[in-house]
């Protein structure tokens, strides 16, 4: 234990002093090195895909099956869109330095608001090394360091990569040490990362349900996490039918084990019996499973009855579950109770309906006549994302560049003391 614990405090310390030298980096050698990084994973795809696959096998040998396989693994496609999202994060002016909000005071004094990076990042995640990228390079543009402990499934990938980033550091002047990887695939070492407040500024924890707790009971400094995404579609009872199908079969069949998926379907009763038999046909041809309530169970044919528990479960599979609801008021009680503020969507046509989903929503992102899938920084302009966070302190919904950011007030004088 001594042991790990070493390891990790001498890369937090490496790191706070790395942040030193990020916070003063230019935001020409910044887009440089990112740039840099991704000519490397160009250059160096062949040994990349190798250090993947043996982690793949790896992963098959010890029973891993499924989503989490899935997410695990890179290919030409994903190695491409990782090269795409650095060229965007790199594109993306610089936030550090900006000066906000400025205004004069009466006594002459001028204040404003500094945007400056966070400091030292901590991110704790699973399976998805494409994840090493996307949080490194957001870090980087935020002129932050960042200390990842990746899961044990993807340690070949991940230190590879990290090796890789380190290399475009060093090529342009800034300290490799802005982004290194804890090599202790036991848990113990998040333990350790989780009691530095000292060192780390902020812990970001991206996973499942266990390790979002044991991040929320251990960690001495501030967390953005997200719980689950029990994610919602509302069909209204002025909805275009065809759209809400459109919606509710990309939202849940496109990618089911993704923390945006669609979950639950909310059905308005004046259009239940039209849209149900419909949505059922659509589902069961994508091999999903409805699990329906008793009120939606006579519009659909071979649904099984929802248990209890299926109401706020994320299936993170190819299930679905089904309600009829009387109106928007009903559908707005149930997310509220089951939700998890991540992202809610509704289809319909009516003014101010929509508009009263938008207001009362309690989510990171609310949608109006699209599928919940958008909730992702790509797709929603930030180039990349580290996370969606559904706490709201500092940061709720995806956290791009300038979630990667805070502010100082600054004041600009001409000798004025204070009386």
């Amino acid at each position: 234990m001594s042991d790990v614990r070493e390891t990790v405090l001498e890369l937090a310390r490496a790191a706070r002093a790395a942040a030193r030298g990020m916070q003063a980096a230019s935001g020409a050698a910044k887009e440089r090195a990112l740039l840099r990084l991704a000519e490397l994973l160009d250059e160096r795809r062949d040994e990349i895909l190798e250090a993947n696959a043996a982690d793949l096998a790896a992963a098959r040998e010890a029973g891993l099956t499924g989503p989490k396989l899935g997410r695990l693994g890179l290919d030409e496609r994903t190695m491409a869109d990782l090269k795409k999202g650095l060229a965007q994060v790199a594109a993306m002016p610089d936030p550090v330095g900006e000066i906000d909000e400025m205004h004069t005071l009466p006594n002459g004094l001028q204040v404003g608001r500094m945007r400056i990076p966070l400091g030292v990042i901590g991110f704790i995640y699973e399976s998805r090394p494409g994840a090493t990228v996307e949080a490194a390079g957001l870090s980087l543009k935020a002129g932050n360091a960042i200390v990842l402990r990746g899961g044990k499934e993807a340690l070949r990938s991940n230190a590879l990569l990290v090796r890789l980033f380190q290399e475009a550091l060093r090529e342009n002047g800034l300290p490799a040490e802005a982004v290194q990887l804890v090599p202790v695939t036991d848990r113990s070492a998040v333990l350790e990362m989780l009691q530095l407040d000292e060192l780390i500024d902020l812990i970001i924890p991206r996973g499942g349900e266990g390790l979002i707790r044991l991040v929320a009971e251990h960690a001495r400094m501030p967390v953005l996490y997200h719980a689950k995404g029990v994610n919602h579609l509302y069909v209204d009872e002025d909805a275009d039918l065809e759209m809400a199908l459109r919606i509710a079969h990309n939202g849940k069949v496109q990618r089911p084990g993704v923390c945006n998926a669609l979950e639950a379907v909310l059905v308005h009763e004046a259009v239940a019996a039209d849209f149900l038999p419909r949505l059922e046909e659509a589902m069961t041809a994508a091999g999903v499973e409805l699990r329906a309530h008793e009120n939606a169970l006579p519009h659909l044919k071979g649904a099984r009855p929802a248990a209890a528990d299926d109401w706020g479960r994320e299936f993170l599979d190819l299930i679905l579950a089904v309600k009829v609801v009387a109106g928007l008021d009903e559908a707005l009680e149930h997310i509220a109770r089951y939700g998890s503020h991540h992202t809610e969507a509704i289809v319909t046509e009516h003014y101010a309906r929509a508009r009263r989903f938008l207001r009362e929503v309690d989510a990171s992102l609310v949608l109006v006549n699209a599928s919940p899938r958008f909730n992702d920084g790509f797709q929603l302009g930030l180039g990349a994302e580290i996370g969606i966070s559904t706490t709201k302190l500092h940061a709720y919904g995806p956290m791009g560049l300038r979630e990667l950011t805070t502010t100082k007030f600054v004041a600009f004088g001409d000798g004025q003391v204070r009386g």
